[in-house]
Protein backbone atom coordinates (compact mmCIF):
# COMPACT_ATOMS: atom_id res chain seq x y z
CA UNK A 1 0.00 0.00 0.00
CA UNK A 2 1.49 3.47 -0.94
CA UNK A 3 2.11 5.81 1.70
CA UNK A 4 0.02 9.52 1.13
CA UNK A 5 2.26 12.37 2.61
CA UNK A 6 1.20 16.11 3.07
CA UNK A 7 2.67 18.59 0.74
CA UNK A 8 3.81 21.06 3.70
CA UNK A 9 3.64 20.76 7.34
CA UNK A 10 3.89 23.55 9.81
CA UNK A 11 5.73 23.37 13.12
CA UNK A 12 2.96 23.25 16.24
CA UNK A 13 4.31 26.32 17.41
CA UNK A 14 2.18 28.24 14.69
CA UNK A 15 -0.91 26.65 15.54
CA UNK A 16 -0.23 27.50 19.19
CA UNK A 17 0.54 31.25 18.27
CA UNK A 18 -2.70 31.57 16.49
CA UNK A 19 -4.00 30.14 20.01
CA UNK A 20 -2.10 32.31 22.07
CA UNK A 21 -2.85 35.57 19.72
CA UNK A 22 -6.80 34.53 19.41
CA UNK A 23 -6.62 35.17 23.59
CA UNK A 24 -4.81 38.02 24.07
CA UNK A 25 -1.92 36.08 25.92
CA UNK A 26 1.75 37.07 25.37
CA UNK A 27 4.25 34.98 25.72
CA UNK A 28 5.49 35.87 29.07
CA UNK A 29 1.75 35.16 30.35
CA UNK A 30 1.29 31.86 28.71
CA UNK A 31 4.67 31.03 30.45
CA UNK A 32 3.24 31.52 33.80
CA UNK A 33 -0.01 29.78 33.28
CA UNK A 34 2.06 26.65 32.08
CA UNK A 35 4.42 26.80 34.71
CA UNK A 36 7.16 26.93 32.01
CA UNK A 37 10.18 29.24 31.62
CA UNK A 38 9.49 31.97 28.88
CA UNK A 39 12.43 30.92 26.76
CA UNK A 40 11.23 27.82 26.47
CA UNK A 41 7.24 29.17 24.92
CA UNK A 42 9.10 31.46 22.66
CA UNK A 43 11.34 28.39 21.15
CA UNK A 44 8.37 26.24 20.51
CA UNK A 45 6.59 29.33 19.17
CA UNK A 46 9.87 29.55 16.64
CA UNK A 47 9.78 26.10 15.49
CA UNK A 48 13.32 25.63 17.39
CA UNK A 49 12.05 23.40 20.29
CA UNK A 50 9.86 20.21 19.74
CA UNK A 51 6.81 19.53 21.82
CA UNK A 52 6.78 16.82 24.78
CA UNK A 53 4.49 14.62 25.93
CA UNK A 54 4.71 16.95 29.25
CA UNK A 55 4.50 19.85 27.16
CA UNK A 56 1.37 18.78 25.20
CA UNK A 57 -0.94 17.91 28.51
CA UNK A 58 0.03 21.45 29.91
CA UNK A 59 -0.83 23.05 26.76
CA UNK A 60 -3.54 20.82 26.10
CA UNK A 61 -5.07 21.68 29.45
CA UNK A 62 -4.53 25.53 29.42
CA UNK A 63 -6.52 25.64 25.95
CA UNK A 64 -8.74 23.57 26.42
CA UNK A 65 -7.42 20.93 23.79
CA UNK A 66 -6.67 17.14 24.44
CA UNK A 67 -2.56 16.55 24.69
CA UNK A 68 -2.99 13.86 21.95
CA UNK A 69 -4.14 17.05 19.32
CA UNK A 70 -0.38 18.61 19.92
CA UNK A 71 1.34 15.11 19.65
CA UNK A 72 -0.26 14.56 16.37
CA UNK A 73 0.99 18.09 15.22
CA UNK A 74 3.78 17.80 16.38
CA UNK A 75 4.88 13.94 14.98
CA UNK A 76 2.97 14.95 11.52
CA UNK A 77 5.99 18.04 11.66
CA UNK A 78 8.67 15.72 12.57
CA UNK A 79 7.74 13.03 9.62
CA UNK A 80 7.12 16.23 6.96
CA UNK A 81 10.79 17.70 7.64
CA UNK A 82 11.67 13.84 7.62
CA UNK A 83 11.21 13.22 4.18
CA UNK A 84 9.77 10.53 2.00
CA UNK A 85 10.95 6.88 2.73
CA UNK A 86 13.43 5.90 0.37
CA UNK A 87 12.45 3.40 -2.50
CA UNK A 88 14.75 1.25 -1.66
CA UNK A 89 12.89 0.12 1.51
CA UNK A 90 10.01 -0.35 -0.58
CA UNK A 91 11.71 -2.25 -3.37
CA UNK A 92 13.04 -4.48 -0.63
CA UNK A 93 10.27 -5.06 1.03
CA UNK A 94 8.35 -5.67 -1.54
CA UNK A 95 10.48 -8.61 -3.37
CA UNK A 96 10.66 -10.33 -0.18
CA UNK A 97 7.12 -9.84 0.03
CA UNK A 98 6.50 -11.83 -2.76
CA UNK A 99 9.39 -14.26 -2.83
CA UNK A 100 10.98 -16.53 -0.06
CA UNK A 101 14.31 -14.25 -0.74
CA UNK A 102 16.03 -15.66 2.58
CA UNK A 103 15.35 -19.22 2.30
CA UNK A 104 16.89 -18.47 -1.58
CA UNK A 105 19.93 -17.09 -0.31
CA UNK A 106 20.48 -19.75 2.19
CA UNK A 107 20.33 -22.31 -0.61
CA UNK A 108 22.68 -20.58 -2.46
CA UNK A 109 20.22 -19.66 -5.04
CA UNK A 110 21.22 -16.18 -4.95
CA UNK A 111 24.15 -14.00 -4.15
CA UNK A 112 24.12 -12.30 -0.62
CA UNK A 113 24.57 -8.58 -1.66
CA UNK A 114 23.38 -5.20 0.31
CA UNK A 115 22.51 -3.82 -2.86
CA UNK A 116 18.21 -3.67 -3.23
CA UNK A 117 19.16 -3.17 -7.03
CA UNK A 118 21.11 -5.99 -7.22
CA UNK A 119 18.91 -8.48 -5.10
CA UNK A 120 15.75 -7.19 -7.18
CA UNK A 121 18.00 -8.32 -10.71
CA UNK A 122 18.99 -11.68 -9.08
CA UNK A 123 15.31 -12.30 -8.40
CA UNK A 124 14.14 -11.45 -11.81
CA UNK A 125 16.61 -13.61 -13.30
CA UNK A 126 15.86 -16.37 -11.37
CA UNK A 127 12.19 -16.18 -12.43
CA UNK A 128 12.75 -15.52 -15.80
CA UNK A 129 10.78 -11.78 -15.48
CA UNK A 130 11.56 -7.84 -16.03
CA UNK A 131 10.78 -7.03 -12.83
CA UNK A 132 9.20 -8.49 -9.30
CA UNK A 133 5.69 -6.43 -9.61
CA UNK A 134 5.32 -9.05 -13.07
CA UNK A 135 4.47 -12.47 -13.01
CA UNK A 136 6.50 -15.47 -13.19
CA UNK A 137 5.68 -18.17 -16.12
CA UNK A 138 6.94 -21.11 -15.88
CA UNK A 139 6.15 -23.13 -19.36
CA UNK A 140 6.71 -20.52 -21.99
CA UNK A 141 4.59 -21.87 -24.21
CA UNK A 142 1.38 -21.87 -22.02
CA UNK A 143 -1.67 -19.98 -22.72
CA UNK A 144 -2.21 -20.02 -18.77
CA UNK A 145 -0.14 -18.87 -16.10
CA UNK A 146 1.88 -22.11 -16.08
CA UNK A 147 1.14 -23.34 -12.17
CA UNK A 148 -2.09 -22.92 -10.24
CA UNK A 149 -3.71 -19.52 -9.65
CA UNK A 150 -3.25 -19.89 -5.74
CA UNK A 151 0.16 -20.58 -5.64
CA UNK A 152 2.34 -18.90 -3.01
CA UNK A 153 5.69 -17.59 -3.71
CA UNK A 154 7.99 -20.07 -1.66
CA UNK A 155 5.97 -22.75 -4.02
CA UNK A 156 7.09 -20.64 -7.17
CA UNK A 157 10.57 -20.11 -6.09
CA UNK A 158 10.83 -24.51 -5.69
CA UNK A 159 8.99 -24.99 -9.23
CA UNK A 160 11.60 -22.75 -10.71
CA UNK A 161 14.14 -24.44 -9.20
CA UNK A 162 13.03 -27.85 -10.53
CA UNK A 163 13.10 -26.45 -13.57
CA UNK A 164 16.10 -24.69 -13.33
CA UNK A 165 18.00 -28.04 -12.88
CA UNK A 166 15.66 -30.10 -15.17
CA UNK A 167 16.88 -28.30 -18.22
CA UNK A 168 20.58 -28.92 -17.64
CA UNK A 169 19.72 -33.02 -17.59
CA UNK A 170 20.70 -35.14 -20.73
CA UNK A 171 18.12 -38.19 -21.29
CA UNK A 172 17.21 -39.57 -23.70
CA UNK A 173 13.92 -38.97 -25.95
CA UNK A 174 10.70 -39.26 -23.88
CA UNK A 175 8.86 -42.33 -25.01
CA UNK A 176 5.67 -42.74 -23.16
CA UNK A 177 6.12 -46.71 -24.98
CA UNK A 178 9.30 -46.93 -22.54
CA UNK A 179 7.71 -45.60 -19.24
CA UNK A 180 4.63 -47.46 -19.97
CA UNK A 181 6.40 -50.82 -20.10
CA UNK A 182 9.28 -49.31 -17.45
CA UNK A 183 6.19 -49.87 -14.54
CA UNK A 184 6.96 -53.60 -13.83
CA UNK A 185 10.27 -52.99 -13.49
CA UNK A 186 9.72 -49.73 -11.13
CA UNK A 187 7.22 -52.41 -9.08
CA UNK A 188 9.79 -54.94 -8.77
CA UNK A 189 11.52 -52.47 -6.64
CA UNK A 190 8.76 -51.71 -3.90
CA UNK A 191 10.04 -54.67 -1.57
CA UNK A 192 13.44 -53.90 -0.66
CA UNK A 193 14.34 -49.84 -0.07
CA UNK A 194 18.21 -50.61 -1.73
CA UNK A 195 16.87 -51.18 -4.55
CA UNK A 196 15.37 -47.53 -5.21
CA UNK A 197 19.04 -46.74 -6.40
CA UNK A 198 17.72 -47.90 -10.10
CA UNK A 199 14.74 -45.58 -10.67
CA UNK A 200 16.86 -42.22 -11.29
CA UNK A 201 18.54 -44.26 -14.79
CA UNK A 202 15.10 -46.13 -15.36
CA UNK A 203 12.94 -43.02 -15.67
CA UNK A 204 16.07 -40.77 -17.37
CA UNK A 205 15.99 -44.36 -19.89
CA UNK A 206 12.52 -43.43 -21.06
CA UNK A 207 13.29 -39.48 -21.31
CA UNK A 208 11.93 -38.95 -17.89
CA UNK A 209 13.49 -35.55 -16.16
CA UNK A 210 13.32 -36.97 -12.36
CA UNK A 211 14.71 -34.13 -10.52
CA UNK A 212 14.46 -33.52 -5.98
CA UNK A 213 14.61 -30.37 -4.52
CA UNK A 214 14.56 -29.83 -1.08
CA UNK A 215 11.05 -28.37 0.04
CA UNK A 216 10.71 -24.35 1.01
CA UNK A 217 8.78 -23.86 4.47
CA UNK A 218 5.80 -23.75 4.11
CA UNK A 219 5.49 -24.86 0.23
CA UNK A 220 3.87 -28.01 1.05
CA UNK A 221 4.43 -29.19 -2.48
CA UNK A 222 4.69 -33.12 -2.52
CA UNK A 223 5.65 -33.40 -6.34
CA UNK A 224 4.98 -31.98 -9.61
CA UNK A 225 4.84 -32.80 -13.19
CA UNK A 226 5.09 -30.17 -16.19
CA UNK A 227 6.64 -30.57 -19.80
CA UNK A 228 10.28 -28.26 -20.87
CA UNK A 229 8.98 -26.29 -23.80
CA UNK A 230 11.37 -28.14 -26.39
CA UNK A 231 11.00 -29.33 -29.71
CA UNK A 232 9.86 -32.66 -28.73
CA UNK A 233 8.18 -33.40 -25.76
CA UNK A 234 10.00 -33.64 -22.72
CA UNK A 235 8.40 -34.40 -19.36
CA UNK A 236 9.86 -33.51 -15.76
CA UNK A 237 8.75 -35.34 -12.65
CA UNK A 238 9.73 -32.88 -9.17
CA UNK A 239 9.54 -34.21 -5.95
CA UNK A 240 10.52 -32.55 -2.72
CA UNK A 241 10.37 -35.77 -0.38
CA UNK A 242 9.35 -33.71 2.41
CA UNK A 243 7.91 -36.43 3.58
CA UNK A 244 10.96 -38.88 4.21
CA UNK A 245 8.90 -41.94 4.77
CA UNK A 246 9.13 -44.98 1.80
CA UNK A 247 4.84 -45.08 1.79
CA UNK A 248 4.53 -41.25 0.57
CA UNK A 249 7.58 -41.72 -1.89
CA UNK A 250 5.93 -44.70 -3.79
CA UNK A 251 2.42 -43.11 -3.93
CA UNK A 252 3.67 -39.47 -5.04
CA UNK A 253 6.01 -40.81 -7.78
CA UNK A 254 3.84 -43.20 -9.24
CA UNK A 255 0.91 -40.10 -9.01
CA UNK A 256 3.60 -37.84 -10.86
CA UNK A 257 3.92 -40.71 -13.40
CA UNK A 258 0.64 -41.02 -14.29
CA UNK A 259 0.39 -37.54 -14.86
CA UNK A 260 2.94 -38.15 -17.40
CA UNK A 261 1.40 -40.99 -19.00
CA UNK A 262 -1.78 -39.18 -19.51
CA UNK A 263 0.41 -35.97 -20.68
CA UNK A 264 -0.96 -33.83 -17.60
CA UNK A 265 1.22 -30.71 -17.34
CA UNK A 266 1.47 -29.95 -20.96
CA UNK A 267 -0.62 -26.77 -20.85
CA UNK A 268 -0.20 -25.75 -16.90
CA UNK A 269 1.86 -27.73 -14.06
CA UNK A 270 0.38 -30.19 -12.31
CA UNK A 271 1.60 -29.73 -8.53
CA UNK A 272 0.53 -31.47 -6.23
CA UNK A 273 0.45 -30.48 -2.48
CA UNK A 274 -0.27 -32.57 0.86
CA UNK A 275 -1.28 -35.46 -2.02
CA UNK A 276 -2.02 -38.13 0.70
CA UNK A 277 -4.07 -35.85 2.18
CA UNK A 278 -6.77 -35.11 -0.19
CA UNK A 279 -9.68 -37.49 -0.62
CA UNK A 280 -9.04 -39.80 -3.50
CA UNK A 281 -12.90 -39.24 -4.93
CA UNK A 282 -12.51 -35.84 -4.86
CA UNK A 283 -11.01 -33.53 -7.03
CA UNK A 284 -9.89 -32.88 -10.69
CA UNK A 285 -10.26 -35.82 -13.33
CA UNK A 286 -6.31 -35.70 -13.67
CA UNK A 287 -6.22 -36.29 -9.86
CA UNK A 288 -8.69 -38.77 -9.68
CA UNK A 289 -6.97 -40.98 -12.27
CA UNK A 290 -3.39 -40.32 -10.82
CA UNK A 291 -4.20 -41.31 -7.42
CA UNK A 292 -6.09 -44.35 -8.33
CA UNK A 293 -3.09 -45.41 -9.95
CA UNK A 294 -0.77 -44.81 -7.60
CA UNK A 295 -2.44 -46.51 -4.96
CA UNK A 296 -2.94 -49.38 -7.17
CA UNK A 297 0.78 -49.25 -7.91
CA UNK A 298 1.81 -50.09 -4.33
CA UNK A 299 -1.04 -52.38 -3.12
CA UNK A 300 -3.26 -53.80 -5.69
CA UNK A 301 -6.99 -51.63 -4.53
CA UNK A 302 -9.25 -54.60 -4.46
CA UNK A 303 -6.79 -56.62 -2.57
CA UNK A 304 -5.80 -53.84 0.65
CA UNK A 305 -9.63 -53.92 0.86
CA UNK A 306 -9.88 -57.51 0.95
CA UNK A 307 -7.21 -57.57 3.86
CA UNK A 308 -8.83 -54.41 5.68
CA UNK A 309 -12.32 -56.49 5.61
CA UNK A 310 -10.96 -59.68 7.08
CA UNK A 311 -8.89 -58.32 9.32
CA UNK A 312 -10.72 -55.22 10.97
CA UNK A 313 -10.78 -54.33 13.48
CA UNK A 314 -7.48 -55.77 14.77
CA UNK A 315 -4.50 -56.20 12.33
CA UNK A 316 -2.06 -58.56 13.74
CA UNK A 317 1.23 -57.72 12.94
CA UNK A 318 2.34 -60.66 11.33
CA UNK A 319 -0.51 -61.01 9.47
CA UNK A 320 0.73 -56.81 8.07
CA UNK A 321 4.25 -58.62 6.97
CA UNK A 322 2.81 -61.60 5.68
CA UNK A 323 0.29 -59.98 2.98
CA UNK A 324 3.44 -57.79 2.09
CA UNK A 325 5.54 -60.24 1.36
CA UNK A 326 2.69 -62.10 -0.43
CA UNK A 327 1.90 -58.61 -2.45
CA UNK A 328 5.73 -57.96 -3.03
CA UNK A 329 6.30 -54.72 -1.59
CA UNK A 330 7.43 -53.38 1.87
CA UNK A 331 5.38 -53.68 4.72
CA UNK A 332 6.07 -50.06 5.10
CA UNK A 333 3.18 -49.32 2.00
CA UNK A 334 0.72 -51.50 3.51
CA UNK A 335 0.90 -49.75 6.99
CA UNK A 336 0.69 -46.57 5.01
CA UNK A 337 -2.77 -47.17 3.72
CA UNK A 338 -3.82 -49.18 6.94
CA UNK A 339 -3.20 -45.95 8.86
CA UNK A 340 -5.31 -43.44 6.10
CA UNK A 341 -7.98 -46.21 6.06
CA UNK A 342 -8.56 -46.48 9.98
CA UNK A 343 -7.20 -43.09 11.23
CA UNK A 344 -4.30 -44.58 13.65
CA UNK A 345 -1.08 -43.08 12.46
CA UNK A 346 0.23 -44.72 15.65
CA UNK A 347 0.05 -48.33 13.59
CA UNK A 348 3.10 -50.19 13.10
CA UNK A 349 4.98 -46.88 12.46
CA UNK A 350 8.38 -48.62 12.85
CA UNK A 351 7.35 -50.25 9.20
CA UNK A 352 7.39 -46.33 7.64
CA UNK A 353 11.41 -46.27 7.25
CA UNK A 354 13.07 -43.60 5.85
CA UNK A 355 13.78 -43.43 1.91
CA UNK A 356 15.16 -39.66 1.53
CA UNK A 357 18.67 -40.61 1.84
CA UNK A 358 18.81 -43.48 -0.71
CA UNK A 359 17.26 -41.23 -3.24
CA UNK A 360 19.60 -38.33 -2.77
CA UNK A 361 22.30 -40.22 -3.00
CA UNK A 362 21.33 -41.21 -6.66
CA UNK A 363 18.98 -38.77 -8.26
CA UNK A 364 20.54 -35.22 -8.86
CA UNK A 365 19.36 -33.49 -5.68
CA UNK A 366 19.24 -29.92 -4.69
CA UNK A 367 19.16 -30.17 -0.58
CA UNK A 368 19.37 -31.87 1.99
CA UNK A 369 23.17 -32.02 2.17
CA UNK A 370 23.38 -32.10 -1.83
CA UNK A 371 24.10 -28.79 -4.22
CA UNK A 372 23.57 -28.21 -8.00
CA UNK A 373 25.92 -25.39 -9.41
CA UNK A 374 24.41 -24.05 -12.72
Amino acid sequence: MSERGMAEAFPPGEFLRDELDERGWTQEEFASIIGRPTAVVNQILSGKRGISPETAREIGAALGTSAIFWMNLEAAYRLWRAGPAPTRINREARIRERFPVREMLKRGWLRPSESTEVLESQVAAFFGIKGIDETPKLLHAAKKSGYPQDISGAQLAWLFRVRQIATALRVRPYSPRALRESLPALRSLLATPAEMARIPKILSDCGVRFVVVEHVPSSKIDGVCFWLDASTPSPVIGMSLRLDRIDNFWFVLRHEIEHVLNEDGREEAIVDRDTLVDHPEQGPLEELRANRAAADFCVPTGEMADFVSRNRPLFGELRVLNFAQRMGVHPGLIVGQLQRRTGNYKLFRKHLVSVRSLITSVAVTDGYGHVVSM
